[in-house]
């Protein structure tokens, strides 16, 4: 458990040779998971104040569903329409690798305070996204820091697109209590 425990802060601080040893741990993929869980389950209940309480479930299922969208496509883009030469990584590299950069999302369970939700939200995101460039650039040997920066707004614009998509065929969405 300490172990776990230790990886989760190291890929928070952007410890890069963290991302490189998940990268290389098979085992790694169950803590990755896990890692994704609770990151999600922190935005669910840091979304009780705007949803209520349904928000837990919303928040957690929507969390979950946009992180392995995102992955998948960030995968996608980066192995096989953007990669660079040295480029050479499967699926379950960049999941373990992604997954971890999930740990700043942690931090939004802290949006459960009234009137810091926003702020906590927009942090952690910008955290998470700063992680997951590392995240893809060490998982998928980039040497250029700026191509995985595209490929993850790459794979983010459509990761959105996909779910605005979905969220309305399936009338989803929410709207603010009056």
């Amino acid at each position: 458990m300490q172990i776990y425990l230790d990886r989760i802060v190291r890929a928070a601080k952007l410890d890069v040779n963290l991302y490189e040893e998940v990268e290389a741990d098979k085992g790694a993929m169950s803590q990755a998971m896990g890692v994704v869980v609770l990151s999600s389950v922190a935005a669910g209940i840091g979304s009780i104040g705007p949803i209520g309480t349904k928000g837990v479930i919303i928040g957690t299922i929507t969390a979950l569903i946009a992180w392995y969208v995102w992955a998948y496509i960030t995968y996608f883009i980066g192995a096989k329409i953007l990669p660079e030469p040295q480029t050479k990584a499967d699926h379950g590299e960049l999941l373990r690798t992604i997954g971890f950069s999930s740990s700043p999302g942690l931090l939004r369970i802290l949006a459960i305070i009234p009137g810091i939700g926003g702020i906590i939200f927009m942090i952690a995101s910008v955290w998470m996204l700063v992680a997951m460039v590392i995240a893809v650039r060490q998982a998928l040997d980039y040497q250029s820091t700026l191509r995985a920066v595209g490929v993850c707004i790459i794979g983010w614009v459509i990761q959105v697109i996909i779910l605005m998509i979905l969220f309305a065929a399936l009338g989803g969405g929410y709207s603010r209590p009056v």
